[in-house]
């Protein structure tokens, strides 16, 4: 079974998301701020990473950064979940090292799609 982190401080996100990729058969595990994310990233080694821009602690842009200047680096794709949806931010977001890039609220009868360009 594939693992996905969910780096994510909202809880109706966490919940919406969690069950999506639950329902289709993925292991979710959890980080609700930065810092947890960037060290579960590193000890649980998950299959992709979804992280959300607007953290309580570190900007998830930063967060990623840490993860791939770290051991595990360029290794476990990363896509950007966020409510940012401004002209650039999806470049910024990708010049942080994320691999994609989902606008949210997300869809989720579109979600698993987008997902599976990258697992």
């Amino acid at each position: 079974m594939k693992k996905i982190l969910l780096v994510e401080d909202n809880e109706e996100n966490r919940y919406l998301i969690s069950f999506i990729l639950e329902k289709n058969g993925y292991e979710v595990i959890i980080a609700e701020n930065g810092q947890t994310g960037f060290e579960m990233a590193l000890g649980e080694k998950p299959d992709l990473i979804l992280m959300d821009i607007q953290l309580p602690d570190i900007n998830g842009l930063e967060v990623t950064k840490k993860i791939r200047t770290s051991k595990i680096n360029g290794s476990i794709p990363i896509i950007a979940i966020t409510s940012y949806a401004m002209i650039g931010d999806r470049e910024k977001a990708l010049e942080a090292g994320c691999n994609g890039y989902i606008e949210k609220p997300i869809n989720p009868e579109t979600f698993m799609n987008e997902l599976k360009k990258f697992i």
